[in-house]
């Protein structure tokens, strides 16, 4: 009797577990249209398409190309959503096209100048640790760098791995309305709440046509912070559409 109750036991929970590892499967990308003797290119938000009339499938679009096929996108996205969605993504997109967005990074501290912040011991006694200008020019130094990066990867198809020479910048210039202060919340596309790595590698593979990073690729890291950046001193609204 032992044996059958514990095999019984045994069956329900592989049957949970299935469950629940079916529940967490990344949803797969709609299957594009295409006759195969024409590319076609998806937006991110996994619906939208269009066919690039004399290229082949497994050709790669020139810079221009690849521009003009986004702007396609983005006009045909603009013309199905609400009117006010769509002002607002251009008012955006404007401002982050201006000569005065650029990638920010912390300012460091003066050099010489100390900052008090206490910190806990296992005791659970505050100690004070003192921070110089030295300390803050270094973290300013390697963020500033990261941010460097995380910006030639947004700007370069190749870089993200794009198999149609289509890269992030192109849809969104200067990380324009990518609101990582929203996240996590949840994405009708990846149907359930998402990060800001995770809709980073869904524009990867969508649009892109290029592989999903993994989480703690230098690339993703350098992403995460090149889009940060630019939102810098906007308060976060975690879930926020």
């Amino acid at each position: 009797m032992k044996i059958i109750a514990i095999a019984v036991l045994f069956a329900a929970g592989a049957v949970f577990f299935q469950g629940a590892n079916a529940q967490r499967q990344e949803p797969k990308h709609p299957s594009v249209p295409t006759d195969g003797k024409e590319m076609v290119v998806q937006l991110c938000d996994g619906e939208t398409s269009t066919k690039v009339k004399g290229v082949r499938p497994d050709e790669r679009l020139t810079p221009e190309q690849a521009q003009s096929v986004s702007n396609e996108l983005m006009r045909m996205w603009m013309d199905k959503v609400d009117p006010a969605k769509a002002t607002a993504w251009m008012k955006e997109q404007s401002a982050a096209q201006s000569p005065q967005s650029q990638p920010q990074a912390p300012a460091g501290k003066p050099s010489g100048s100390k900052s008090r912040a206490a910190a806990k011991t296992a005791g659970g006694a505050e100690q004070a640790n003192d921070f110089t200008g030295r300390d803050f020019s270094i973290w300013k130094r390697e963020l500033e760098r990261e941010i460097k990066y995380g910006d030639e990867i947004f700007h370069s198809d190749k870089l993200i791995g794009s198999a149609n020479g289509i890269a992030c910048a192109m849809c969104h210039p200067n990380a324009a309305n990518t609101h990582p202060e929203t996240y996590p919340k949840f994405q009708v596309q990846l149907r359930r709440v998402a990060l800001l790595r995770d809709m980073i590698n869904w524009c990867i593979e969508q649009p892109a046509r290029g592989k999903r990073l993994d989480p703690d690729d230098p690339k993703m890291r350098a992403l995460e912070a090149y889009i940060m950046s630019q939102r810098k001193g906007v308060p976060m609204e975690f879930g926020k559409h």
